[in-house]
């Protein structure tokens, strides 16, 4: 007997500027909206991902095995790019020609462009859900960051049905300031506390593969190699401890990798600081190292983060929306300021020579982050797509 395909009447369609951002973010919405509906992602395949065109192939093979129909988009990343003109009318194309009954959208870019070009889709009753995985606007940001970003997404929350945060510092603006259908607040993507529990690894050979001695003290920073991220603020750190047994890694890649490389062998770091590129294995690198160190600029709720955290490591990080709503100063680890090189010195000084600090900030951090888990994020989501239909 044939197996007969589930025909399912009702589509949705899931939108990010890249793929990778589907791949790393969006996969556990997708299954939910997959067993009622009908689903179709678009995006950039081809540019401005953070992961291994490898990967890419990979994540495309599973998304057609899932009977995921895929639209690629070719949006930029670069706002100002002229490739979202063409863009903004494939997605407008895409978007009146299958009478989605959902559309959720994410990253700045393809959520401005969705907007845009669902206004007549939404009067016929699509709903356009937003997940903002952290405005560009926010306490200490640039001013022309407010200037451009701010009013765009406030005008555009008119345009939204639901409008989710994934931090309390976004979800308060938005209550207070935006004129959107709903706001909700999620606690980020969701961790599978489970997964990274089990991790077992042997360090001793770990480190070794990474090339870096038994007993160093190992710095792990994990995030693509741009000016956000803010790594060359530990490069200078790790150069300012002027301790050879401290060994910094970085898992990412990027548009700085060349710089980053230079900064490196011009403070005469080659032997400490090795840039990983992408990774696969980042919770077994993780298991290997002492301390995770994030000084980005500017965060939502970074998944990178939470995965330190579930893998019991204690964090040293900057001082800035998102991870002030993971790490409670001394508690789990220590807040800094994103360019503070000098407090980035003291505190991975502090953790070097007190083993039983080092165990006190991980064990917190594993209880803090069962508030961020999967099953959590998926009840919260599961209720918003339901009360969407009903709104």
């Amino acid at each position: 007997m044939e197996n007969k395909v589930e025909v399912k009447n009702k589509k949705a369609l899931v939108v990010t500027t890249v793929a990778s951002t589907i791949d790393q973010f969006c996969m556990s919405d997708i299954s939910i909206l997959n067993k009622s509906y009908s689903v179709q992602v678009a995006a950039n395949f081809t540019i401005g991902n953070n992961t291994s065109n490898e990967r890419i192939k990979e994540f495309k093979k599973e998304l057609k095995e899932k009977n995921i129909i895929i639209n690629e988009i070719n949006f930029n990343r670069n706002p100002f790019s002229k490739d979202n003109l063409l863009a903004y009318k494939e997605i407008k194309k895409l978007i009146n020609d299958n009478s989605f009954d959902l559309i959720h959208c994410h990253t700045p870019v393809a959520a401005m462009l969705v907007r845009l070009a669902a206004k007549k889709a939404r009067r016929k009753g699509t709903k356009v859900i937003y997940t903002a995985h952290g405005f560009h606007f926010l306490k200490g940001a640039p001013i022309k960051n407010w200037m451009l970003f701010y009013p765009i997404e406030r005008w555009l929350s008119r345009y939204t049905d639901v409008l989710i945060t994934i931090n309390k510092e976004d979800y308060n603006r938005v209550k207070k300031s935006f004129k959107v259908g709903r706001v909700e607040y999620i606690p980020g993507v969701g961790i599978d506390i489970k997964k990274f529990s089990e991790v077992v690894i042997d360090k001793e050979a770990k480190r070794k593969e990474l090339g870096v001695p038994e007993n160093a003290f190992l710095v792990l920073s994990v995030g693509e190699l741009n000016k956000n991220k803010n790594h060359e603020t530990v490069v200078k750190t790790i150069a300012k401890l002027n301790n050879p047994n401290v060994y910094y890694v970085i898992c990412g890649q990027g548009v700085l990798d060349g710089y980053l490389k230079n900064l490196i062998k011009g403070l005469g770091l080659e032997k400490q600081v090795k840039l990983l590129g992408y990774r696969r294995d980042i919770a077994e690198i993780s298991k290997a190292a002492d301390v995770f160190v994030f000084p980005s600029f500017r965060e939502g709720l970074s998944v990178a983060l939470m995965e330190a955290m579930a893998l019991g490591l204690p964090i040293i990080c900057s001082k800035i929306r998102g991870n002030v709503d993971l790490i409670e100063d001394g508690k789990g680890g220590y807040l800094v300021e994103a360019d503070d090189v000098q407090g980035f010195v003291k505190y991975i000084d502090k953790l070097i020579s007190d083993n039983q600090l080092r165990s006190e900030l991980a064990i917190n951090n594993f209880k803090q982050i069962e508030n961020y888990s999967i099953d959590n994020v998926i009840s919260d989501m599961e209720k918003i797509y339901l009360n969407k239909v009903k709104s």
